[in-house]
């Protein structure tokens, strides 16, 4: 079976620290994977110390809007 191909999205540091100042303030994380339009395993994977260990989370006041965030059509 092959898999699909990636449709390129990483979380960059400034996107990973945006991600740990949603969740702390309380976001869920399938919110969070909405707006960044990647799969919620990235966000698991910040939340839980796998990647970007060292980045240190957003302020609130540079946070966006709370979700549940609306799909955008093409």
């Amino acid at each position: 079976m092959r898999r699909s191909k990636s449709p390129g999205i990483r979380l960059s540091e400034q996107d990973a620290s945006v991600v740990k100042g949603m969740l702390a303030r309380g976001d869920r994380q399938s919110d969070i994977a909405a707006f960044f339009k990647v799969n919620s395993g990235r966000i698991c994977e910040v939340n839980t110390g796998r990647t970007f260990i060292a980045v240190t989370p957003a302020s609130p006041d540079q946070l966006p809007p709370p979700g549940p965030y609306e799909p955008q059509t093409p």
